[in-house]
C-alpha cells in the first residue's frame, strides 16, 4: 500500500488509476444490488411466463394493468392513504415539536419517548394495532363493536364495509380499515416527524418572535407567519419523505389489514406483492415495480431540489 502511494505521489498512470481502483469494490456492489435488479425488472416486464419459459410480449402486462379496475382502485386507495398519512403525521408532530419545543419539564424524557414506535418495526406495529380491534377479543372491540357507543350496530373495524363513493368510483370515504391503517401509520412515522420539526423549529431566530411579540403578535400570529414560513422547506422534505415511505410501505397492510376487508386497503404496494407472491404472475408484477419505481424517482429528484434551495438561501 505504502509502494501505491508513493507511485501515486510519483505521477504517472497510477496517479490516473488508483481513484477507480479505489471505487471498484463499492462500483461493483452498485452494479450487484442496483443497477442488475433494476435492468432485470425492466426485462421481466416485457415477459410472460409460460410453461415451455418466458416469452416476449412487449407492453401487453403493462395493457393488462391499465385495463383492470382493480389497478385503477388501487391508486384511489393510494392516494387517499397517502393524503390522510402525511396530514396527520404532519399535524401531529408539528403539535408535540411546538409541545417540546417549549419549556417543558422532562422534555427529554418525553423525547425518549418518542423513539418506542421508531424502533418497532412496521409487521409488528401492524400485529399490535390488530389486536386492538380484531373482532370479538380486541383490545377496543368491546367498545367499538357496543351499539350503544356507535350505532346502529356498532363498528367492526377490520370487517365493516366501505362507503358509498362521493365521487363515482373514487375510494372516498375510504373504509374504517383505511383510517385505523392512516393512524397507525401515522403513530409509527411520527417520532421521525416531529424531531426534524422540532430541530427545524430550534432553527428559528428567538429575536424575531421576541420583536414580533413586542409589536403586538400574538402565539397564533407567531406560528403562522413567522415560524411556519422559516420551516417550510423542512416540512416539503419531512412531506416527501413521508410520501415515499408511504409509498412503498407494505409491512404494516400486509400484518394490520391483509389489503382487506376485500380491496379496501389494497394500495399500489400490497398490489404489487399481490400480483407477484400470491399470483405469481411476475411480469405485470416488474411493470407495476417499474411504474411505482419513476413515482420514487419523481418524489426523491423533489427531495433533492428542495432541500438544495435550502442549502443555497439559508
Amino acid at each position: 500500500m505504502r509502494q501505491l502511494l508513493s507511485r501515486y505521489k510519483g505521477g504517472g498512470q497510477t496517479q490516473t488509476s488508483l481513484p477507480f481502483w479505489l471505487i471498484l469494490p463499492t462500483i461493483i456492489v452498485l452494479l450487484a444490488i442496483q443497477v442488475y435488479p433494476a435492468l432485470y425488472t425492466a426485462w421481466l416486464s416485457l415477459q410472460e411466463r409460460e410453461p415451455t419459459g418466458w416469452t416476449f410480449v412487449g407492453v401487453e402486462n403493462y395493457k393488462r394493468l391499465f385495463g383492470t379496475s382493480l389497478f385503477s382502485e388501487s391508486i384511489g386507495h393510494t392516494i387517499v392513504f397517502l393524503v390522510g398519512y402525511t396530514s396527520v403525521t404532519l399535524a401531529l408532530g408539528f403539535i408535540i415539536a411546538l409541545l417540546l419545543n417549549g419549556n417543558v419539564r422532562l422534555s427529554g424524557f418525553y423525547i425518549t419517548l418518542l423513539f418506542i414506535p421508531w424502533i418497532i418495526a412496521d409487521i409488528l406495529v401492524g400485529l399490535i394495532f390488530r389486536l386492538m380491534v380484531v373482532p370479538d377479543y380486541g383490545l377496543l372491540s368491546g367498545i367499538l363493536q357496543n351499539p350503544k357507543i356507535i350505532p346502529p350496530n356498532g363498528l367492526s373495524v377490520l370487517t365493516a364495509v366501505r362507503p358509498t363513493p362521493w365521487f363515482g368510483n373514487f375510494a372516498f370515504p375510504p373504509a374504517p380499515a383505511m383510517d385505523f391503517l392512516i393512524l397507525a401509520s401515522a403513530w409509527r412515522a411520527l417520532p421521525f416527524v416531529t424531531l426534524l420539526l422540532l430541530a427545524a423549529m430550534q432553527t428559528v431566530p428567538s429575536e424575531i418572535i421576541e420583536s414580533s411579540r413586542i409589536d403586538g403578535a400574538n402565539g397564533r400570529q407567531v406560528i403562522r407567519h413567522i415560524m411556519i414560513p422559516l420551516m417550510l422547506p423542512t416540512m416539503v422534505v419531512a412531506l416527501f419523505s413521508l410520501t415515499l415511505s408511504g409509498m412503498n410501505g407494505v409491512g404494516m397492510i400486509f400484518s394490520l389489514t391483509g389489503g382487506g376487508p376485500g380491496t379496501s386497503t389494497e394500495v399500489l404496494s400490497y398490489m404489487l406483492y399481490s400480483i407477484g407472491w400470491d399470483r405469481l404472475q411476475f411480469g405485470r408484477a416488474a411493470a407495476l415495480a417499474l411504474m411505482i419505481a419513476v413515482v420514487n424517482w419523481l418524489l426523491i429528484s423533489g427531495t433533492l431540489r428542495v432541500t438544495r434551495l435550502e442549502d443555497r438561501n439559508p
